[in-house]
C-alpha cells in the first residue's frame, strides 16, 4: 500500500489530500498540521475581528474529525513536522501535546506550509499589545484584546492586504487607525493613479496614512505603546498589528537539502516537484512562473494553492500534468470600494524591456441613465505593436471585480486591445453599457496603437509644460473650480470657432477624464496642430496630486 503525506493544511495542503483519495481509495493519506485545525479560511480572519463575519465556526473550512471521515485521511493536527530524510523517504513529526516523536516513511510527499507573517525588524515587536495575523489564534489574541482593553487607537505597520483589511475592520469597531508604510503607497503592486483613489477613499474613512515612513521601534509607555518613526514622529497607540506581507516557510524543505530561490520560496518545476521528484510543493511556500513576464515569482494567494494541491495529487497518482504560469488577479475591498488587478502593472513593466502603451479611462459602472451608476477608473497595459494585453487594474465602488475577471481571461487567452473593442458581453442598463468599460478600453488603446491620439501620463505633465501649451477644453465653470497651473482654457464646443487663438506649439490636451480631450485632439489635429491627450484627463491628474501619498 502507498503511504501519501502532506505537510500543512489550508488551502493547498487539504485540496492535495482530498484529491489524492478520489483518485487512489486504497493509498495511506497522512496530513500532518502543527496547528488545530486542518483548514480554515484565513482570508475571512480579520472581518471576523470586526464581526463583519460574526459566527467564528463559519471560518472553519473542515474540522478534522469530518474531513477524516469523508475522505479516510489521517489528520494529525497539533503535530509539527521537524524534519525531512529524503534518501530514506521519511519525515520526523513531533506531537505538541505530548512530546512524542515518530517517524513516518512516505512513497510521495507535498509540503503545503504556507507563508508567515513578515515582522518588523525593530525592537518592540515582543511587547504586549504588538499582533501579527495568520492563524485563528492570532485573530482570537486580537479579539480578545480588544474586548479587555478597549484600545482607542492602533497602528498598523505595513498597507498590504492584510494591513488593510485589519485596518478597516478595527476601524468597524470604533478604533482610530494609522497606516505605517515605508513606500510611498499602499498596495504596492497596484500602479500610483490607483493607489491615489484608495488613499483618498481610506482619508475619507477616517483612516491616518504615514505614508513614506517605517517604524523605528515600539516602547510600552505608561498608558499603552509609543510607536517610534524613521522620521522622528512618535505616534501613541494602545495596539499594534504587523501586516507587511508574508514570506515563505521554506525552512523545513530547506533542511532537506531542497533547493530553495533567493525570495526564499521551494524551488518546483511545472509538475510542482522540487528538487527531489518524490516531494512535490504547493501554496504559499513556492516560487511559480509569471505567465506575462516569464519571471518567477511568489504568488501568496488561495485560489492558485488550491489549484496546485489538486494537481500535484494528478501528477503522484500518474497524470503528466503542467501547472499553468501565474498572473497575479487579486481584489481588495475597503469601505465599499474595490481595486484589483492582473497581469503586469505599469511600474512593472517600465522596469523591463517590452515595448508598452497605456490606456486608462473613467468610466460608469453601468449605463448613466439608469439609477446608481458608479465612476470608476479602468487602466489597461499592452504591448506594442501587437497590442497583446499585458496587465489591467481597476479601483471603485462598483463593478470592479467583473471588469478584473474579464481581463484576466482575456490575458490568460492571449487576447489582444482589438479583441477587447469586440467583445460581447451582457449588457442591461442596471448591469453595464451597450459599450461597456471593457469595450471602452479596448477602442481607447487601439486610439493610441494605431497612432490615431498621442497620450501623456499624469507623471509627464511636469516636464511637458516646459515645450508645450497646456490646453484645458472643459468649460468655463469647470476650469474656474480647478485646473492645471498655466492652461489656456478653450472649451471643446467652441474650439472649431476658436482656433486662431489656439497657439502653433505642441499642444498638451485635457478635459475631466479624457474623452473631450481626444475629440479636441482629434479636431486639431486635422488642423495640422501637434498635439497629446492627458490619460485620464484633470481627474486623474488632481487625484494623484493631492493623494499619490
Amino acid at each position: 500500500m502507498q503511504t501519501f503525506i502532506i505537510i500543512g493544511g489550508v488551502a493547498g495542503g487539504a485540496s492535495a489530500a482530498a484529491r489524492l483519495r478520489r483518485l487512489n481509495e486504497t493509498a495511506r493519506i497522512i496530513v500532518i498540521e502543527r496547528g488545530p485545525y486542518i483548514s480554515f479560511a484565513n482570508c475571512g480572519l480579520p472581518y471576523h475581528i470586526g464581526s463583519v463575519i460574526s459566527e467564528r465556526d463559519s471560518l472553519l473550512v473542515t474540522r478534522a474529525a469530518f474531513f477524516s471521515k469523508r475522505f479516510n485521511v489521517e489528520v494529525r493536527t497539533a503535530t509539527t513536522a521537524t524534519a525531512i530524510d529524503p534518501a530514506a523517504q521519511t519525515v520526523h513529526v513531533v506531537d505538541n501535546t505530548t512530546g512524542e516523536s515518530a517517524s513516518l516513511r512516505y512513497d510521495a510527499l507535498v509540503l503545503a506550509p504556507g507563508a508567515r507573517p513578515r515582522i518588523p525588524p525593530v525592537s518592540g515587536t515582543d511587547v504586549s499589545g504588538v499582533f501579527s495575523l495568520r492563524t485563528m489564534q492570532d485573530m482570537d489574541a486580537i479579539i480578545a484584546f480588544v474586548k479587555e482593553k478597549s484600545p482607542a487607537q492602533a497602528v498598523i505597520a505595513g498597507g498590504g492586504f492584510i494591513g488593510l483589511e485589519v485596518a478597516e475592520n478595527l476601524h468597524h469597531l470604533g478604533i482610530k487607525v494609522t497606516i505605517v508604510q515605508r513606500g510611498p503607497q499602499v498596495m504596492k503592486h497596484l500602479d500610483t493613479e490607483i493607489a491615489a483613489a484608495l488613499h483618498k477613499h481610506l482619508r475619507s474613512q477616517g483612516i491616518e496614512l504615514r505614508m513614506g515612513n517605517a517604524m523605528r521601534d515600539i516602547a510600552p509607555t505608561g498608558n499603552g505603546l509609543a510607536v517610534n518613526l524613521e522620521n522622528g514622529d512618535r505616534l501613541s497607540c494602545d495596539m499594534v498589528v504587523a501586516g507587511l506581507g508574508v514570506q515563505p516557510e521554506s525552512d523545513l524543505a530547506r533542511a532537506a537539502g531542497l533547493e530553495i530561490s533567493d525570495s526564499g520560496g521551494i524551488v518546483v518545476n511545472d509538475r510542482l516537484q522540487t528538487t527531489d521528484p518524490r516531494i512535490y510543493a504547493v501554496g504559499d511556500a513556492i516560487e511559480v512562473r509569471h505567465l506575462v513576464s516569464g519571471c518567477r515569482t511568489l504568488l501568496p494567494l488561495a485560489g492558485p494553492a488550491n489549484r496546485q494541491g489538486r494537481l500535484a495529487a494528478d501528477n503522484i497518482c500518474g497524470a503528466d500534468r503542467a501547472f499553468a504560469p501565474v498572473q497575479g488577479t487579486e481584489i481588495i475591498g475597503l469601505f465599499g470600494m474595490a481595486a484589483g488587478r492582473t497581469g503586469l502593472s505599469e511600474k512593472e513593466l517600465a522596469s523591463g524591456s517590452q515595448p508598452f502603451g497605456t490606456a486608462l479611462i473613467h468610466p460608469l459602472h453601468h449605463a448613466g441613465y439608469y439609477p446608481g451608476a458608479r465612476q470608476m477608473t479602468l487602466k489597461l497595459m499592452f504591448s506594442r505593436p501587437d497590442g497583446r494585453i499585458l496587465g489591467a487594474q481597476a479601483v471603485g465602488c462598483e463593478g470592479v471585480d467583473k471588469r478584473i475577471d474579464v481581463l484576466a481571461t482575456a490575458i490568460r487567452a492571449g487576447l489582444s486591445v482589438h479583441d477587447l473593442a469586440g467583445l460581447e458581453l451582457a449588457y442591461a442598463p442596471q448591469f453595464g453599457s451597450a459599450k461597456d468599460p471593457v469595450n471602452m478600453i479596448g477602442f481607447v488603446a487601439e486610439n493610441i496603437l494605431n497612432g490615431r491620439v498621442h497620450t501623456a501620463g499624469w507623471h509627464e505633465v511636469e516636464l511637458l509644460s516646459k515645450t508645450h501649451t497646456l490646453l484645458d477644453v472643459r468649460t468655463p465653470a469647470e476650469f474656474a473650480a480647478g485646473t492645471i497651473a498655466g492652461a489656456v482654457n478653450i472649451p471643446l464646443d467652441e474650439l472649431r470657432d476658436r482656433l486662431d487663438e489656439v497657439p502653433r506649439l505642441p499642444l498638451l490636451i485635457f478635459c475631466a477624464v479624457g474623452l473631450r480631450g481626444y475629440l479636441a485632439a482629434r479636431i486639431l489635429a486635422h488642423h495640422g496642430f501637434e498635439c497629446r491627450n492627458l490619460s485620464g484627463g484633470y481627474t486623474t491628474y488632481s487625484l494623484v496630486m493631492r493623494n499619490s501619498t
